[in-house]
């Protein structure tokens, strides 16, 4: 069975504790009895007038709120149902709550990573929900209303006897990550800080998409993968061949966040936090959370522009 087939096939065997809503109206053969199909019985909320009033006249005109995420096959985060084409996961659930509270259509949209932050400054999206780590750098440009911590995961194969807790631990090792990450910001610190006190250098290596990664995981390409908690806890449940060894913050030694990312000074952070904030409080967020297996990264409050990773 191909990578992908199995991960699709097992999504929401990690989330069997999802709404009450979406496990009794799954088709019985699903695995866990759970819904992995377009037809999703999202956990909705209801709109909040108030919050709807802090919209921006164009886009509460329109009546939908334009929402980018990397559909590419990453769960939980997000990937494609099994029409494979119906983009769902934990940013999509969100993404629907604030949309429902601010009273508008969600009209969610597939993007390559680069292309969604092009698209959120030139207008094209409303925001991006796509596991965004809030940076000094990024505020530049955008405006972030935060929803999750922001953890990173080292997965590595079972028969690994390898644990990843400082700089030290990774000396010598080939490690995949993303390139432009902040998981590879940090493993790029961590390197220089190895060879500058004489230990051997990291070989990093790249790939376009996160099953070539787990291909490369599992066929002794790489020792080491770094990647969003998210993606490797899923895996880690479907799979069964692969272990987590160690986790650090997003930010490395400093705390980071997951937010909802606009343009700059556009107008629609504030309703984007308090929609946040209002689901929070009602516990839909949680519901979402606890679905996705991802209780853990939960915020008590969402923030608006918080002090985000330095520059680089």
């Amino acid at each position: 069975m191909r990578l992908r087939t199995l991960l699709l096939a097992s999504v929401f065997a990690l989330a069997a504790c999802g709404s009450p809503e979406a496990a009794t109206t799954a088709p019985a053969d699903q695995p866990g009895g759970v819904n992995i199909t377009a037809n999703q019985n999202r956990i909705r909320a209801q709109q909040v007038d108030a919050i709807a009033a802090l919209v921006p006249a164009a886009i509460r005109t329109r009546g939908t709120l334009v929402v980018g995420t990397t559909g590419n096959g990453t769960p939980p985060l997000s990937f494609r149902a099994d029409d494979d084409k119906t983009v769902i996961g934990v940013e999509p659930d969100l993404a629907q709550l604030v949309a429902d509270v601010l009273g508008l259509k969600l009209d969610l949209q597939a993007s390559s990573w680069e292309n969604l932050f092009l698209s959120v400054e030139n207008r094209q999206f409303d925001a991006g929900f796509s596991n965004i780590t809030v940076t000094e750098e990024r505020k530049d440009k955008y405006d972030f209303a935060t929803y999750r911590k922001d953890t990173i995961a080292f997965e590595v194969k079972n028969e690994k006897n390898i644990a990843v807790k400082e700089a030290k631990d990774i000396a010598g090792l080939t490690v995949g990550v993303g390139a432009g990450t902040n998981q590879e910001q940090i493993l790029l610190r961590w390197d220089q800080q190895n060879k500058a006190g004489g230990l051997a250098p990291v070989k990093f290596q790249y790939y376009q998409a996160t099953s070539e990664y787990y291909l490369a995981l599992q066929s002794g390409r790489i020792d080491v993968y770094a990647g969003p908690n998210p993606t490797s806890a899923y895996h880690v449940a479907v799979d069964g061949k692969t272990k987590i060894v160690g986790t650090v913050s997003g930010g490395g030694t400093i705390p980071a966040d997951i937010a909802a990312m606009t343009k700059k000074d556009s107008g629609l952070v504030r309703a984007l936090q308090q929609a946040l904030d209002t689901v929070i409080k009602n516990g839909q967020y949680a519901e979402v959370l606890k679905r996705w297996n991802l209780a853990s990264e939960a915020l008590p409050a969402s923030e608006v522009n918080p002090q985000g990773l330095p520059r680089k």
